[in-house]
This record gives structure tokens, C-alpha cells and sequence, in this order.
């Protein structure tokens, strides 16, 4: 590009009173671009921020990779477990009892699904520990019958430490009045909350040894739970404990368990990238009719530009230098804007909630109650390609139209 199309083409994005209109839907121009990109980045920091903290606050709770019996028991599971420690970034494995149960206290009564645990064990494995609001998993020995419960369970049971609640196990007792579900009772020793709402609402833990006595499994449990130092590289250690394990296990990794929900996000987030990525786009085109109508009012200018020694080629250049320079101005400024509303969008959607009055993420439909945002700087660098790409496109066109302006023609009535 030669000095003299840039030089003239800084020149023609200057406003005049003449061209007023003009420059307004240049002005429009940029500012489309800019909200586009300042909402499709904070967008997608919103998202990749709300995947980030589901997918923590879940693994708090659930294993990375969980070995189970195609039954409902495994009853060599130090064998197994043995097997797991062998691979390469397992760091821990601990067995569990799952089993469902109705939890009641003063007429209040819940469904829960009941972990029988180790207590020393688990703690290598999960990091219910580290989110107990009170007490501690240490409280849970065997023959004690205690239980923890996620906080809000235990609100909604009315219960806290030092309280009772009665177990119902579905599994009945044959009785000569016929078949009673089996009761049991348990001393609450301690409330945790991991921030997943499903889990905190529905979990009970409880000594593993206690969970077997109940649902009559002898020494069997239900699996063993896996802790590998990369939760990324779960998917591939299933893969190859499957095919050194022995048949009848199953083996399923973290991203399974509920593999529906992070698909639906995931989802959602490209099909709205794709929507706000239209937004640019007509953005970007806007500039189409601004720019046209620059090369109709400048036909005078370019005729003279063409007598004086311009070639077409240089005359096409001006007109790109002008849209290229609206773009870069839209894409610098949606870059800013966009960080900002990403760093800051947890401040921004409270003072729309404090003002409308309004709850954006409610806790038992989303289960995480604040909106988490996580900036990464390739959505940015993307959508800040993407953008730019769109406006010099939009530049080509007008660009062609002013090249081919016939010099003659043009001062005809001038």
C-alpha cells in the first residue's frame, strides 16, 4: 500500500459538515462492532466460567474415575483397587457404598442418597472435607451411626449437630405383619456445602462399615472411587483400566457421569457464539452503505485524484484504509470494553439484579447462585480476528466501485 492511499484515505475518515451523515453511520459502524464484540467476549467468559465452576464444585464430591460392579456389589474391591494405584497419575483410590434412602425428622422427609465411606480414605479423593461448615468427616466411626448432610439437606430436614434423623432403607425386612422397610436412626456430626446444589441437597455420608450393616452387604461395597493429579485425563485412564480390569466391572470417568448437562452447555455456548457472531457480521456490513455512500459523494474527488496520476489500484486502496481504519477502531474498542465487562461481570449483573429486582442464576435450577466469569485470552484473540476479517471484507466492494469510477463521467456536471 502506497503512502500516498493511506495518507489520503486517514484523511477522508475526517468529518465535515458535508458528510456529517455519513460519518454518523461510520460512527454507528464502529460502535456495532464494538458491542458485538464486547458482548460476545464477556459472553463467553460468563460461559467458560460457569463450566469451570460446575465442573469444580462437582469433582469436590464425585471421583474422577469410579470402578463398579455391573451388579450392585464388588466384593474383592482391594484387588481392584490395587490394580487402579498401579496406573500412572492415579494418586489415590478409596471404596464406597452408594444406596438411596429416605431421611425424616419431625415430619419433614427427603430422598438422599447415601455414601458410606472411609473417612481417612476419602479425604485422598474427594474434598467434601475441605467444605464442612461444622463438624468433620474424622466424626463418622463405625458402629455410631453418624451421618453428615449437605446444608441444604439438614435445612430442609430442620436438623443441625448433635441432631437425629431416621433413615428409611427401601430394602424391607420380611416380618409376620408382612414386609416393613428397615429404620435406622443417625446422630448428625456435621454439615458441609460444596456449592453444587444437587449434591448439597441430596447427599448424606456416613461410615462405610455403618452403610453395609444397613443395606446387608456383608464386606462387599458398591465400587472404588479414583483421584488422578490431572481430572483432564480421566477419559483416557477409563479407556485403559477397562482393559486391564477383570469383565463384569465398569468404569466411568467424571465427564459421564453427567455427560447430558456438559454437552447442553457446551452447546448453548456455541450456538450463542454463533447468534452474537451474526451481530458483528451486520456490524461489519453496515459499513458497506457507509462507505458507498462515501464513494458517491467523493466521485468529484476521485476523478480529480484520477487525472492527477492515480491508478485504480490506489484509488481502491484509499477507500479500504478508510473502512479498515473503522474497523480496527471497533475491534480495539471492543477488545477493552470486553475484558472489562469480563472481569467485572459479576458486579454488572448485581447491580441489574439489585435494580430490576430480579434473580438471574437461581441455585436450584443453575446449582451454582453466583455468575462466575473466566476470561481466556483465545475468545478474545478470535473473536478480535473474526471481527476484523468481517470489516475488511465489507471494505472490498465500495473500494471496487470507487476504482472503477470513469474521471470524465464524474466531472460531467461538476
Amino acid at each position: 500500500m502506497s503512502a500516498f492511499s493511506f495518507f489520503v484515505g486517514l484523511r477522508y475518515t475526517r468529518s465535515r459538515s458535508r458528510s456529517r451523515f455519513i460519518s454518523v453511520i461510520s460512527l454507528i459502524s464502529v460502535v456495532g462492532i464494538a458491542l458485538g464484540m464486547t458482548v460476545l467476549i464477556t459472553v463467553l467468559s460468563v460461559f467458560n466460567g460457569f463450566q469451570r465452576e460446575v465442573r469444580t464444585r462437582m469433582l469436590s464430591a464425585v471421583a474422577h474415575v469410579q470402578i463398579s460392579a455391573v451388579g450392585e456389589t464388588l466384593h474383592d474391591w482391594s484387588a481392584v483397587a490395587a490394580v487402579a494405584r498401579e496406573q500412572a497419575h492415579v494418586l489415590a483410590a478409596a471404596p464406597y457404598v452408594s444406596a438411596q434412602g429416605l431421611l425424616t425428622n419431625n415430619g419433614n422427609v427427603r430422598g438422599a442418597i447415601l455414601r458410606g465411606i472411609e473417612p481417612g480414605a476419602e479425604a485422598k479423593v474427594s474434598e467434601i472435607e475441605q467444605h464442612m461448615l461444622s463438624g468433620s468427616l474424622n466424626a463418622l466411626v463405625a458402629g455410631e451411626y453418624r451421618a453428615v448432610l449437605g446444608a441444604p439437606l439438614a435445612r430442609m430436614l430442620g436438623v443441625g449437630i448433635g441432631d437425629t434423623v431416621v433413615l428409611v432403607a427401601p430394602q424391607g425386612q420380611v416380618t409376620p405383619a408382612g414386609i416393613m422397610p428397615r429404620l435406622r436412626q443417625f446422630t448428625v456430626a456435621g454439615i458441609f456445602e460444596v456449592g453444587h446444589y444437587e449434591i448439597d441437597s441430596g447427599m448424606a455420608v456416613v461410615h462405610i462399615e455403618d452403610a453395609q450393616r444397613l443395606y446387608r452387604m456383608g464386606d462387599a461395597v458398591s465400587g472404588v472411587r479414583l483421584r488422578l493429579d490431572d481430572l483432564f485425563l480421566a477419559p483416557k485412564l477409563a479407556q485403559t483400566l477397562a482393559g486391564v480390569l477383570p469383565t463384569g466391572l465398569t468404569v466411568t470417568d467424571w465427564s459421564r457421569f453427567n455427560a447430558t448437562y456438559f454437552r447442553a452447555v457446551e452447546l448453548e455456548k456455541r450456538m450463542m457464539s454463533l447468534l452474537l457472531f451474526f451481530i458483528i457480521a451486520i456490524a461489519a456490513f453496515n459499513m458497506v452503505s457507509s462507505l458507498y455512500m462515501m464513494v458517491n459523494e467523493k466521485q468529484a474527488d476521485i476523478a480529480i485524484l484520477r487525472t492527477m496520476g492515480a491508478s485504480p489500484s490506489e484509488v481502491m486502496q484509499i477507500f479500504m484504509v478508510q473502512g479498515t481504519l473503522i474497523g480496527v477502531i471497533g475491534v480495539g474498542c471492543g477488545i477493552v470494553f470486553g475484558i472489562l465487562g469480563a472481569l467485572n461481570v459479576d458486579t454488572i449483573i448485581g447491580v441489574v439484579e439489585h435494580i430490576f429486582r430480579v434473580k438471574f442464576m437461581p441455585q436450584d435450577v443453575y446449582q451454582i447462585a453466583d455468575l462466575p466469569s473466566e476470561l481466556q485470552w483465545a475468545d478474545v484473540v478470535l473473536t478480535a480476528t473474526v471481527a476484523f476479517v468481517l470489516s475488511v471484507l465489507a471494505t472490498i466492494y465500495p473500494s471496487y466501485r470507487a476504482s472503477q469510477v470513469n474521471p470524465a463521467e464524474a466531472l460531467r456536471y461538476e
